[in-house]
């Protein structure tokens, strides 16, 4: 990449290779689009959105006042539907103050790196990651560090992330539960993860904060609890999007929320608004903030969600195929059967089924499988599963 780009655009470019070679040069990026595809790569609906989601936007679409579509930042009414839900959720108070509406998670990230990080800080991230942490990282003027997790349990290693802590470090970005393993980082993890990021802060003479992506915190599966990071570290940043909950990727509602013990709120709410704006306007926009008080109890089936759960780790095992079940989240995560997870990921396009290459996500070895296919893509795909390991082995 040369000409008009510039030095971070063309860092970027390198960054997001492996998601910009899939995107752009894959069977997928060849096929997306197109009718009778067993498309298993994103988490896309492949179905009709919910109708109470659509009933919502329609009772709100009609103006009440001559500010209905004015610019909006967090309206009164969004922020305090938002904050009485959370705090239910979670059994702690969180006030509308402290809930700053975004354009769903992704402009949260950016909104929080932008707050709380200065040019040069260092940022950890775990890996595997979402495949976008490390360029918002970059794009925020800071240094990448990434930890990987543990292996084979995918849990948080806490000795490596104490190790990768500098006197540069600024702040930590976990996902729980975690796309692409799906794992719930459990109470003593976190817990653990608490005292190491307060221990090298009073070390540093500066705080860490803790931005924690729960993108997926109500895709829980077997009835298990979740157990929020901010919970452990009064130093936290909680960032939510509704878009998973009610599968409208394209619709981009969420929020920073302020959790009830975070010191220096006042101050930090003012710098999130100050990102916010030169964030390109990062607020949702108004209508969607006008049905969010609807919207907030609304949910796509995560009973159903879990039978498709349920049905592919046992029709995909039964096979020969190596994964475990996830607590949480769209995603499976089998081990390829070629230890080139591209070449196999390509295996299967031929048969019309696509799927994500581990090594988009740092997993290399791996392949990731999005549950919201429907029912019909799953029965008719699974015979393709089947006669692609067959090929491999």
């Amino acid at each position: 990449m040369s000409g008009l780009a510039s030095r971070r655009i063309q860092q970027l470019s390198q960054v997001l290779w492996p998601v910009y070679r899939f995107f752009s040069d894959s069977s997928y990026a060849r096929h997306q689009g197109q009718p009778g595809l067993y498309d298993f790569a994103i988490g896309n609906p492949h179905e009709l959105a919910l109708p109470q989601f659509v009933g919502a936007l329609q009772r709100q679409l009609e103006p009440r006042h001559n500010h209905w579509y004015a610019y909006p930042d967090s309206l009164p009414e969004a922020r305090a539907a938002a904050a009485q839900a959370l705090s239910q959720r979670r059994g702690a108070a969180f006030a509308p103050e402290d809930i700053l509406l975004t354009n769903g998670a992704f402009a949260a990230l950016a909104v929080a790196l932008t707050a709380v990080t200065d040019p040069g800080d260092e940022v950890i991230f775990i890996s595997p990651p979402w495949f976008f942490y490390e360029a918002l990282i970059v794009a925020a003027g800071c240094v990448p560090v990434r930890v990987k997790v543990t292996p084979g349990t995918f849990d948080l290693d806490l000795e490596a992330i104490a190790a990768a802590i500098s006197p540069r470090t600024s702040a930590i970005l976990v996902n729980s539960p975690n796309n692409p393993t799906g794992l719930i980082y459990p109470p003593e993890t976190l817990a653990g993860l608490g005292q190491v990021l307060a221990q090298a802060g009073a070390r540093n003479g500066r705080p860490i904060t803790l931005l924690s992506d729960e993108a997926y915190s109500r895709i829980i599966y077997d009835g298990r609890p979740y157990h929020s990071p901010t919970a452990y570290y009064a130093n936290s940043l909680l960032l939510y999007t509704y878009g998973k909950t009610l599968l409208t990727p394209g619709q981009r509602l969420g929020y920073i929320a302020l959790p009830p013990d975070l010191p220096d709120r006042a101050a930090l709410r003012d710098a999130l608004f100050l990102a916010q704006l030169i964030n390109g306007y990062a607020f949702p926009n108004a209508l969607l903030q006008h049905a969010l008080p609807e919207l907030e109890s609304v949910s796509i089936d995560i009973v159903h969600l879990q039978h498709k759960r349920d049905w592919m780790v046992a029709a995909l095992r039964q096979m020969g195929y190596e994964l475990h079940s996830p607590q949480g989240t769209f995603y499976l995560l089998p081990r390829s059967p070629q230890a080139d997870d591209w070449a196999f990921s390509e295996r299967l396009a031929a048969k019309n089924i696509y799927v994500l290459p581990g090594t988009v996500v740092e997993l290399p070895g791996y392949f990731r499988i999005s549950l919201t296919a429907n029912d019909e893509m799953i029965e008719q795909a699974l015979p393709g599963f089947a006669a692609a390991l067959a090929e491999a082995g």
